[in-house]
Protein backbone atom coordinates (compact mmCIF):
# COMPACT_ATOMS: atom_id res chain seq x y z
CA UNK A 1 0.00 0.00 0.00
CA UNK A 2 3.10 2.19 0.54
CA UNK A 3 3.51 2.01 -3.17
CA UNK A 4 0.02 3.47 -4.26
CA UNK A 5 0.53 7.18 -3.59
CA UNK A 6 4.16 7.02 -5.65
CA UNK A 7 1.96 5.68 -8.55
CA UNK A 8 -0.53 7.90 -8.33
CA UNK A 9 2.19 10.19 -8.81
CA UNK A 10 3.74 9.63 -11.61
CA UNK A 11 0.28 8.78 -13.50
CA UNK A 12 -0.48 12.85 -12.54
CA UNK A 13 3.23 13.66 -14.04
CA UNK A 14 2.76 11.46 -17.12
CA UNK A 15 -1.09 13.36 -17.25
CA UNK A 16 0.55 16.38 -16.95
CA UNK A 17 3.41 15.63 -19.72
CA UNK A 18 0.45 14.27 -22.26
CA UNK A 19 -1.91 17.53 -21.36
CA UNK A 20 1.13 19.73 -22.30
CA UNK A 21 2.41 18.20 -25.38
CA UNK A 22 -1.52 18.63 -26.75
CA UNK A 23 -1.61 22.17 -25.79
CA UNK A 24 1.65 22.43 -28.57
CA UNK A 25 -0.12 19.97 -30.87
CA UNK A 26 -2.93 22.59 -31.11
CA UNK A 27 -0.79 25.62 -30.88
CA UNK A 28 1.05 24.50 -33.78
CA UNK A 29 -2.23 23.90 -36.00
CA UNK A 30 -3.16 26.63 -35.24
CA UNK A 31 -0.70 28.09 -36.48
CA UNK A 32 -1.11 26.53 -40.02
CA UNK A 33 -5.23 27.05 -40.66
CA UNK A 34 -5.77 30.34 -38.68
CA UNK A 35 -5.16 34.33 -40.46
CA UNK A 36 -1.53 35.47 -40.52
CA UNK A 37 -0.09 39.03 -41.68
CA UNK A 38 1.70 40.35 -44.41
CA UNK A 39 5.22 39.92 -44.37
CA UNK A 40 6.74 37.28 -42.12
CA UNK A 41 8.40 38.58 -39.08
CA UNK A 42 11.00 35.97 -38.75
CA UNK A 43 10.43 35.29 -34.90
CA UNK A 44 12.67 36.13 -32.27
CA UNK A 45 15.60 34.28 -33.07
CA UNK A 46 18.90 36.32 -34.53
CA UNK A 47 22.12 35.64 -35.84
CA UNK A 48 25.12 36.76 -33.52
CA UNK A 49 27.67 38.79 -34.69
CA UNK A 50 29.50 37.81 -38.01
CA UNK A 51 27.34 34.51 -38.32
CA UNK A 52 24.79 33.97 -41.24
CA UNK A 53 21.19 32.32 -40.82
CA UNK A 54 19.93 31.07 -44.34
CA UNK A 55 16.70 29.00 -45.34
CA UNK A 56 13.73 28.55 -47.56
CA UNK A 57 10.93 29.41 -46.96
CA UNK A 58 7.27 30.04 -48.73
CA UNK A 59 4.41 32.81 -47.62
CA UNK A 60 1.35 32.60 -49.35
CA UNK A 61 -1.93 35.39 -48.85
CA UNK A 62 -5.02 33.97 -49.39
CA UNK A 63 -6.80 37.54 -49.53
CA UNK A 64 -5.79 40.96 -48.72
CA UNK A 65 -8.78 43.85 -49.29
CA UNK A 66 -7.61 46.60 -51.01
CA UNK A 67 -9.46 50.04 -51.25
CA UNK A 68 -12.48 50.79 -53.61
CA UNK A 69 -13.18 49.20 -56.63
CA UNK A 70 -9.61 46.95 -56.69
CA UNK A 71 -11.74 44.53 -54.61
CA UNK A 72 -9.02 42.08 -53.15
CA UNK A 73 -5.62 40.05 -53.70
CA UNK A 74 -3.88 36.39 -53.46
CA UNK A 75 -0.21 35.96 -53.61
CA UNK A 76 2.33 32.51 -53.45
CA UNK A 77 5.63 33.69 -52.90
CA UNK A 78 8.70 31.28 -52.43
CA UNK A 79 11.98 32.45 -51.10
CA UNK A 80 15.98 31.88 -50.12
CA UNK A 81 16.28 33.39 -46.93
CA UNK A 82 19.29 35.22 -45.70
CA UNK A 83 20.03 36.66 -42.05
CA UNK A 84 23.65 38.25 -41.13
CA UNK A 85 24.04 39.22 -37.90
CA UNK A 86 25.92 42.88 -37.78
CA UNK A 87 26.18 42.58 -34.11
CA UNK A 88 24.73 40.31 -31.26
CA UNK A 89 21.85 43.36 -31.49
CA UNK A 90 20.83 44.09 -35.28
CA UNK A 91 20.36 41.60 -38.17
CA UNK A 92 19.92 42.42 -41.79
CA UNK A 93 17.48 40.14 -43.65
CA UNK A 94 17.54 39.76 -47.15
CA UNK A 95 15.35 37.52 -49.26
CA UNK A 96 14.95 36.71 -53.51
CA UNK A 97 12.86 34.35 -55.36
CA UNK A 98 9.53 34.25 -56.87
CA UNK A 99 6.01 35.12 -57.04
CA UNK A 100 2.78 35.53 -58.13
CA UNK A 101 -0.14 37.86 -57.82
CA UNK A 102 -4.19 36.87 -58.50
CA UNK A 103 -6.56 39.94 -58.36
CA UNK A 104 -9.89 40.01 -57.99
CA UNK A 105 -12.09 43.60 -58.69
CA UNK A 106 -15.57 44.12 -57.42
CA UNK A 107 -17.37 42.72 -60.25
CA UNK A 108 -15.04 41.38 -62.99
CA UNK A 109 -13.10 38.11 -63.47
CA UNK A 110 -10.00 37.49 -61.58
CA UNK A 111 -6.89 38.56 -62.77
CA UNK A 112 -3.84 36.57 -62.86
CA UNK A 113 -0.13 37.38 -63.22
CA UNK A 114 1.68 34.57 -63.71
CA UNK A 115 4.88 33.61 -61.25
CA UNK A 116 8.11 35.68 -61.56
CA UNK A 117 10.79 37.71 -59.22
CA UNK A 118 10.44 38.33 -55.82
CA UNK A 119 12.26 39.94 -52.91
CA UNK A 120 12.54 41.59 -49.99
CA UNK A 121 14.78 43.07 -47.47
CA UNK A 122 14.92 44.09 -43.40
CA UNK A 123 16.50 44.37 -40.49
CA UNK A 124 15.49 42.79 -36.66
CA UNK A 125 16.62 45.06 -33.37
CA UNK A 126 16.94 42.94 -30.08
CA UNK A 127 15.41 45.59 -27.51
CA UNK A 128 15.81 43.00 -24.58
CA UNK A 129 17.52 39.55 -24.03
CA UNK A 130 16.43 38.10 -20.67
CA UNK A 131 19.69 35.26 -20.90
CA UNK A 132 22.19 38.21 -21.51
CA UNK A 133 21.02 40.58 -19.15
CA UNK A 134 20.41 38.00 -16.34
CA UNK A 135 24.12 36.94 -16.15
CA UNK A 136 24.92 40.57 -15.59
CA UNK A 137 22.49 40.57 -12.67
CA UNK A 138 24.10 37.90 -11.17
CA UNK A 139 24.29 39.45 -8.19
CA UNK A 140 20.89 41.35 -7.69
CA UNK A 141 18.72 39.37 -4.75
CA UNK A 142 15.17 40.56 -6.38
CA UNK A 143 13.92 37.21 -7.37
CA UNK A 144 10.65 38.59 -9.31
CA UNK A 145 13.17 40.61 -11.38
CA UNK A 146 15.34 37.49 -12.58
CA UNK A 147 12.11 35.70 -13.31
CA UNK A 148 11.28 38.09 -15.36
CA UNK A 149 14.22 38.51 -16.90
CA UNK A 150 15.56 34.60 -17.40
CA UNK A 151 14.59 33.47 -21.20
CA UNK A 152 12.16 36.69 -22.61
CA UNK A 153 13.43 38.14 -25.91
CA UNK A 154 11.62 41.19 -27.24
CA UNK A 155 12.86 41.89 -30.80
CA UNK A 156 11.90 44.80 -33.50
CA UNK A 157 11.70 44.46 -36.61
CA UNK A 158 10.90 46.14 -40.40
CA UNK A 159 10.38 43.73 -43.27
CA UNK A 160 9.47 44.64 -47.14
CA UNK A 161 8.91 42.34 -49.96
CA UNK A 162 8.39 43.24 -53.55
CA UNK A 163 6.74 40.96 -56.09
CA UNK A 164 7.32 41.74 -59.82
CA UNK A 165 4.66 38.87 -61.71
CA UNK A 166 4.99 38.26 -65.52
CA UNK A 167 2.86 41.01 -67.65
CA UNK A 168 -0.47 39.81 -69.39
CA UNK A 169 -2.47 40.99 -72.21
CA UNK A 170 -6.13 41.65 -71.58
CA UNK A 171 -7.45 41.91 -75.08
CA UNK A 172 -5.52 43.82 -76.87
CA UNK A 173 -4.15 45.85 -73.93
CA UNK A 174 -1.02 45.18 -71.75
CA UNK A 175 -1.42 44.88 -67.97
CA UNK A 176 1.56 44.86 -65.50
CA UNK A 177 1.16 44.63 -61.75
CA UNK A 178 3.35 45.03 -58.77
CA UNK A 179 2.98 44.08 -54.97
CA UNK A 180 4.65 46.20 -52.03
CA UNK A 181 4.29 45.03 -48.65
CA UNK A 182 5.38 46.68 -45.90
CA UNK A 183 5.58 45.79 -41.99
CA UNK A 184 6.92 46.92 -38.60
CA UNK A 185 6.27 44.74 -36.25
CA UNK A 186 7.38 43.92 -32.13
CA UNK A 187 7.69 40.65 -31.07
CA UNK A 188 8.77 38.86 -27.44
CA UNK A 189 9.63 35.36 -26.63
CA UNK A 190 10.29 33.09 -23.17
CA UNK A 191 12.19 30.13 -22.91
CA UNK A 192 10.31 27.27 -21.93
CA UNK A 193 13.06 25.84 -19.90
CA UNK A 194 12.92 28.50 -17.60
CA UNK A 195 9.28 28.39 -17.33
CA UNK A 196 8.03 26.89 -13.47
CA UNK A 197 5.00 25.05 -13.42
CA UNK A 198 6.26 22.87 -16.06
CA UNK A 199 6.69 19.19 -15.72
CA UNK A 200 10.80 19.02 -15.76
CA UNK A 201 11.05 16.22 -18.47
CA UNK A 202 9.00 18.29 -20.60
CA UNK A 203 10.35 21.65 -19.34
CA UNK A 204 14.16 19.87 -20.55
CA UNK A 205 12.48 18.98 -23.94
CA UNK A 206 10.34 21.97 -24.77
CA UNK A 207 13.48 24.01 -23.59
CA UNK A 208 15.84 22.65 -26.00
CA UNK A 209 12.95 22.61 -28.90
CA UNK A 210 10.30 25.27 -28.82
CA UNK A 211 10.49 28.68 -28.99
CA UNK A 212 7.24 30.63 -29.32
CA UNK A 213 6.78 34.20 -29.55
CA UNK A 214 3.68 36.48 -29.40
CA UNK A 215 3.69 40.18 -30.54
CA UNK A 216 1.86 42.81 -32.79
CA UNK A 217 2.37 44.27 -36.27
CA UNK A 218 1.65 47.27 -38.29
CA UNK A 219 1.51 45.97 -42.46
CA UNK A 220 0.03 47.87 -45.35
CA UNK A 221 0.12 46.04 -48.78
CA UNK A 222 0.34 48.01 -52.06
CA UNK A 223 -1.06 46.68 -55.36
CA UNK A 224 0.75 49.00 -58.41
CA UNK A 225 -1.28 48.50 -61.61
CA UNK A 226 -0.19 49.25 -64.65
CA UNK A 227 -2.16 49.75 -68.40
CA UNK A 228 0.39 50.64 -70.98
CA UNK A 229 1.36 53.99 -69.70
CA UNK A 230 -1.52 54.34 -67.26
CA UNK A 231 0.22 53.73 -63.58
CA UNK A 232 -2.09 53.15 -60.42
CA UNK A 233 -0.99 52.51 -56.82
CA UNK A 234 -4.09 51.03 -54.70
CA UNK A 235 -3.26 50.58 -50.57
CA UNK A 236 -4.76 47.72 -48.84
CA UNK A 237 -7.68 48.26 -46.38
CA UNK A 238 -5.92 50.13 -43.34
CA UNK A 239 -8.58 49.48 -41.33
CA UNK A 240 -7.37 46.29 -41.44
CA UNK A 241 -3.17 46.86 -40.76
CA UNK A 242 -2.85 46.43 -37.18
CA UNK A 243 -3.24 43.06 -34.97
CA UNK A 244 -1.52 40.13 -33.18
CA UNK A 245 1.14 37.76 -34.35
CA UNK A 246 1.86 34.09 -32.40
CA UNK A 247 4.71 31.94 -34.03
CA UNK A 248 6.82 28.95 -33.20
CA UNK A 249 10.37 27.85 -33.41
CA UNK A 250 10.96 24.52 -33.95
CA UNK A 251 13.95 23.08 -33.49
CA UNK A 252 15.33 20.11 -35.73
CA UNK A 253 19.11 20.29 -34.63
CA UNK A 254 21.43 22.40 -33.14
CA UNK A 255 21.76 24.06 -36.34
CA UNK A 256 18.36 23.83 -38.13
CA UNK A 257 14.85 24.38 -37.08
CA UNK A 258 11.29 25.64 -38.48
CA UNK A 259 9.35 28.87 -38.21
CA UNK A 260 5.78 28.89 -38.45
CA UNK A 261 3.76 32.31 -38.30
CA UNK A 262 0.32 33.17 -37.47
CA UNK A 263 -2.22 35.90 -36.58
CA UNK A 264 -5.28 37.79 -36.45
CA UNK A 265 -6.94 41.06 -37.13
CA UNK A 266 -5.21 41.16 -41.23
CA UNK A 267 -4.70 39.61 -44.16
CA UNK A 268 -5.66 35.58 -44.76
CA UNK A 269 -1.98 33.67 -44.93
CA UNK A 270 0.42 31.17 -43.81
CA UNK A 271 3.77 31.48 -44.04
CA UNK A 272 6.33 28.90 -42.62
CA UNK A 273 10.45 28.01 -43.11
CA UNK A 274 13.43 25.94 -42.36
CA UNK A 275 16.15 27.38 -41.09
CA UNK A 276 19.75 26.98 -41.39
CA UNK A 277 22.77 28.03 -38.95
CA UNK A 278 26.39 28.96 -40.21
Amino acid sequence: MRNVPIKIKKLKIKTQNFGFLFVILIFAFYILIFDCYAAPCYGTKMPEKNKFFVGVGTHTIFKRYLEDEFGKLRSAQNFLLVSYGVFNWLSIDLKGGAGNIKQHPVGSDEVDYPTNFAGGYGFRLKLYDGKSSNAARNNESTAIKNKLANGAKIVFGFQHISVHPKSIHLGTVKNRAILDDWQVSLLASRDFSRKSGIPPAIKQWAGKKLTPYLGTRWSRVDYIHRVDDSRKRKMSDLTKSIGLIYGLDIAVTERIWINLEGGAFDSEALAGSINFKF
